[in-house]
C-alpha cells in the first residue's frame, strides 16, 4: 500500500461506481495504471467487493438497535449455529461475534418499536441458548468517509 493505493481506496469508498478513467484522473495516474492497481487490490483481498448503500427508512426499517446477546453453552458448534440463525433473520443487518461479557452484538433494523420488542423478546429471548440480552437503540449513525491503511 502506498499513497496512490490509499487515494484509490478513498475514492472508491466515496463512489464505487466511478469510471476507471475518472478514478485515474482523481488520483493522478494513467487509466491503465489505475486499472492494474485496482486489480491488484482485489487480488490481495484489500477490495472485497462493491456495494450499494440502502436507505433503511425508504424500506420502512427506520428503527435500529444494537442488541448484545449472551448464549450458553459456549461451544464452537453452538456459536456457529446461533450465528447462522441470526444471519438468516430479515431484521438482522450485521452480526458481530465478540469477546467480554457479551458473545454477540447484533445490528437490527425494523419498522417500529413494537416490531423491535417482538424481535428482542420472541425471536432472541425465546431461544433456548440465549441466557441474556440487552438492547441499545440507535438515534443517529455517522459513517467514516473512508478507511485506508493506518499511518
Amino acid at each position: 500500500m502506498d499513497e496512490v493505493d490509499s487515494a484509490i481506496l478513498r475514492e472508491l469508498q466515496t463512489d464505487a461506481r466511478i469510471t476507471n478513467r475518472d478514478l485515474a484522473a482523481r488520483v493522478g495516474i494513467a487509466p491503465s495504471t489505475c486499472l492494474e492497481r485496482v486489480r491488484v487490490l482485489r487480488n490481495r483481498g484489500v477490495l472485497k467487493g462493491f456495494h450499494a448503500e440502502v436507505d433503511l427508512k425508504a424500506l420502512n426499517r427506520s428503527v435500529e438497535a444494537l442488541v448484545a446477546v449472551r448464549v450458553r453453552p459456549l461451544s464452537r458448534a453452538e456459536v456457529a449455529e446461533f450465528e447462522r440463525t441470526l444471519i438468516a433473520l430479515p431484521e438482522v443487518l450485521t452480526v458481530y461475534t465478540t469477546s467480554g461479557v457479551d458473545d454477540f452484538v447484533v445490528h437490527v433494523a425494523v419498522r417500529d418499536m413494537e416490531h423491535m420488542h417482538t424481535f428482542v423478546v420472541d425471536r432472541l429471548g425465546g431461544r433456548r441458548e440465549v441466557v441474556g440480552y440487552r438492547s441499545s437503540m440507535i438515534y443517529l449513525s455517522t459513517k467514516t468517509p473512508a478507511i485506508t491503511e493506518l499511518h
